[in-house]
């Protein structure tokens, strides 16, 4: 019997009715994320708009849409200046290492935790590991302070005089600082790193590790040979993720910790901590406008090849 195919026009309106009665059926779901849809528009995409500020002079009396076109002249500004080197330098180096130690760190400790076999205790090292990353970055850089403070400071007056060592100037050098950032960080991600891999972990089957057990194989084998591999879809999304953001860094831990000394800026100095200073300096809103559309650009073009990267060793590990 012969057929015969629709027309394209009738093949989109049939696939728009199936999507449409998909709505209706699930008419409770999509109320329900209505909400969250209506932020990610408000809060997400409609700033969008604000990206073309970064090719404008911007004048607050004209407003967007009146100020001039100005080309490329904001990126120059970020890219010609004599800093670029080391702002660039510090972001990368920094989220680098960032990325690769909180998630040793992370996938570590939720191995541990998992291996604790009291249930209270678990949830007590869970809250005590969990509770840095829900402290201000303000209230960190006191705390940072009373530590480091050189005439008050726990390490200068109690520990350093202990071991006989002179006192030390910590906010005139820079030399510390890669070191008490990366620190700070640590302690205060790792939690939330955390987390997220335990619960990876406590959804693997038991089964696995008990055929394993009968099969002679020792932690470290269990670790290396189950563990690992069921976590490696979450330690991809999440590194993909990292990676996007491989161009933005933490804004307090490098500007609320060093306290904003002006003798730390050539190892705290980020792009972020860079476009504040020159905005509060200069008041340019393009400048600040284009260095943020720089970062999104770039990071997303990161997660393409990192995710292209992942797809070709392992499809299920990438995410799309």
């Amino acid at each position: 019997m012969l057929q015969v195919d629709q027309p394209p026009s009738k093949k989109k309106n049939s696939k728009l009715v199936l999507e449409l009665k998909k709505v209706v059926k699930y008419r409770a779901l999509v109320l329900m994320a209505l909400p969250g849809l209506l932020y990610l528009f408000i809060n997400n995409y409609l700033p969008m708009f604000g990206v073309v500020i970064a090719f404008k002079d911007y004048n607050f009396m004209k407003g967007i849409t009146g100020s001039d076109w100005v080309g490329f002249k904001n990126f120059e500004y970020l890219f010609k200046t004599k800093d670029a080197y080391i702002i660039t330098r510090n972001t990368i180096l920094y989220n680098g290492a960032f990325i690769i130690l909180t998630t040793i760190m992370g996938i570590g400790t939720a191995i541990i935790l998992n291996e604790i076999r009291k249930r209270f205790l678990t949830k007590v090292y869970q809250t005590l590991i969990l509770l840095p990353y829900l402290i201000s970055m303000v209230i960190v850089s006191y705390l940072g302070l009373a530590f480091l403070d050189v005439e008050n400071g726990f390490i200068n007056k109690s520990i350093l005089p202990f071991l006989g060592l002179d006192t030390i100037s910590w906010y005139s050098e820079p030399k510390y600082w890669p070191w008490i950032l990366t620190f700070v960080h640590l302690w205060k991600s790792i939690g939330n790193s955390c987390i997220i891999y335990y619960a990876a972990i406590i959804g693997i089957d038991h089964e696995y590790y008990e055929a394993a057990k009968i099969d002679g194989a020792t932690k470290w084998h269990q670790i290396r040979s189950i563990t690992i591999p069921a976590i490696m879809p979450y330690v991809s999304i999440m590194t993909l993720l990292a990676v996007g953001r491989i161009f933005y860094s933490d804004f307090g831990l490098f500007y609320q910790v060093p306290l904003n000394q002006g003798a730390l800026t050539t190892v705290t100095s980020t792009i972020d901590t860079y476009v504040f200073r020159a905005l509060m300096n200069l008041g340019d809103i393009g400048m600040s406008s284009a260095a943020g559309l720089y970062q999104a650009v770039v990071g997303f073009i990161l997660v393409l090849l990192s995710n292209a990267i992942v797809s070709r060793r392992n499809k299920e590990n990438a995410l799309f």
